[in-house]
């Protein structure tokens, strides 16, 4: 008997849709991005997870509909985009980005109602196993991603070697026996089953990805902990932050551990469970949040990037709202944290910084030799970090910030100018002595110190105002 409701990474279903008059932006004239391949792509994700009904007498036109207009800002929403309603260049590529494929609206909101096992004790079997790893590391990944909701609920799970268990988990490819076929490479992830007979619960695997333990492939602990997520009940999160974001991101190789979201979710339908082996679950940052402190900020093509914990807010003058993504979902070779970063307009790149190394970008790609040692800029030894930095395009030295000092690089000739470091507050007066993160604009440098940021005029060299961090936020 076929489920209702089924949880799907990339279940994008090209079989059934037919065309339709899809919104797009007036201003893109990048032929590409408009290409009706794009627009068609546009369609089928639309119906897969914003319940969009195909018109059968329609025909693929770049014109505005207002159905289709309502669901593009749907879909907008969810993400946190501007909201247009149009098939802009922002919301293409977050529709392009690997991601579960359970619609994000609609009746399937918690599947439409409160789906759970009426039980703690459940169990799962392994059918059969990818080539890609090895037995063990499948085991491994399996039982890693169960013990993920295990720890923070009364649930156990128990595996079984044969019969049939609550969660059965296959790798198949196309067809694979459930009528919700794979696609081939780069595609279909994974898909699972909501609590409840028959296949209620399972979780599949399309084997021709390729699986892995490591950020090469996908990794199949964090997709399989993404989709027993499903198993146990839980619909997608709008948190970016989320382990049960549709997004599928690699979030390191420290040890994972589930965000607070995650576990709020979890909870709420089988309560805590007796210990929590880390109880202190990360959180995603409220940009609103009166104690909030940054890590870096930095300009990016005349946009503004603010890093916080494993996040960055991207700012656009245009924009309504700060957009805020994971920091690996854009630069999956930085680490999940930075302290300090800078653009250099003129090389067109911008600098990273997180203890001792630094690693140069140019927009979305690292550099060929980075990350490089921070003291290949000229710092001695004893710098252990870099607090803060600018670059002051007028004279086209960049400072750094590092406890009660500062230090000026000469970005023409590669070098540190000379009689620094200085005491942060002799040539900063008012600034205090250490800071969290620093940007300059139209001639005034912004120094950003716990809750507080100060609005210093390069000019008359002194601080003109002082406002709460928040407020860059729009806060």
């Amino acid at each position: 008997m076929q489920p209702t409701f089924i949880v799907a990474l990339f279940l994008l279903s090209w079989t059934y849709c037919s065309a339709f008059p899809l919104p797009y932006d007036d201003d893109d004239d990048d032929d590409d991005d408009l290409s009706e391949e794009n627009l068609q792509f546009a369609e089928n994700y639309l119906k897969t997870y914003y319940n969009l009904y195909s018109n059968p007498a329609g025909i693929l036109m770049k014109k505005a509909s207002g159905t289709i207009a309502e669901q593009l800002r749907e879909m907008q929403s969810f993400f946190g985009l501007k909201v247009t309603g149009k098939l802009d260049d922002d919301t293409l590529d977050v529709m392009k980005k690997p991601r579960c494929g359970v619609p994000d609206v609609g009746e399937y909101n918690f599947f439409p109602r409160t789906l759970k096992w009426p039980r703690f004790n459940l169990t799962y079997r392994i059918l059969n196993y990818t080539p890609d790893m090895t037995q063990a590391e499948v085991d491994k990944a399996i039982r890693k991603a169960l013990k993920v909701w295990s720890d923070v609920t009364p649930l156990n799970f128990t595996r079984l070697h044969n019969g049939t268990a609550d969660i059965m988990i296959s790798f198949g490819i196309k067809e694979h026996g459930d009528f919700y076929p794979f696609d081939g490479p780069s595609g279909l992830l994974a898909h699972a089953f909501p609590p409840g007979p028959n296949y209620g619960g399972d979780a599949h695997f399309d084997d021709d990805e390729i699986w892995t333990n490591s950020a090469k492939g996908y990794n199949l602990f964090l997709v399989a902990a993404h989709e027993f997520g499903h198993s146990l009940g839980l619909d997608h999160s709008k948190d970016p932050g989320a382990l049960m974001f549709p997004i599928y991101t690699y979030t390191g190789k420290s040890g994972f551990m589930l965000p607070d979201d995650d576990v709020q979710g979890i909870q709420a339908l089988y309560g805590p469970g007796d210990k929590d082996p880390d109880p202190k679950h990360p959180k995603t940052p409220d940009k609103c949040d009166p104690a909030l402190s940054l890590d870096a900020v930095t300009s990016l093509r005349g946009e503004t990037i603010i890093f916080k914990d494993r996040f960055f807010w991207r700012l656009h003058p245009q924009m309504v709202e700060p957009e805020l993504f994971l920091t690996k979902s854009f630069w999956p070779e930085l680490p999940n944290s930075v302290d300090a970063a800078y653009e250099n307009p003129a090389h067109d790149l911008i600098f990273i910084f997180r203890g001792r190394k630094v690693w140069a970008l140019n927009g979305y790609e690292i550099l060929k030799d980075y990350p490089k040692k921070i003291s290949e800029l000229g710092f001695p030894k004893e710098v252990k970090r870099i607090d803060a930095a600018v670059h002051i395009e007028a004279t086209q030295r960049t400072l750094f910030f590092t406890g009660d000092q500062f230090w000026s690089y000469d970005e023409t000739n590669h070098t540190m100018n000379k009689g620094y470091p200085r005491l942060l507050e002799e040539e900063f007066p008012g600034i205090g002595n250490r800071i969290d993160a620093v940007y300059e604009k139209n001639g005034y440098i912004y120094f950003f110190s716990g809750v507080l940021q100060f609005e210093y005029s390069i000019w008359s060299q002194r601080i003109v105002r002082v406002m709460p961090t928040n407020s860059l936020l729009w806060c």
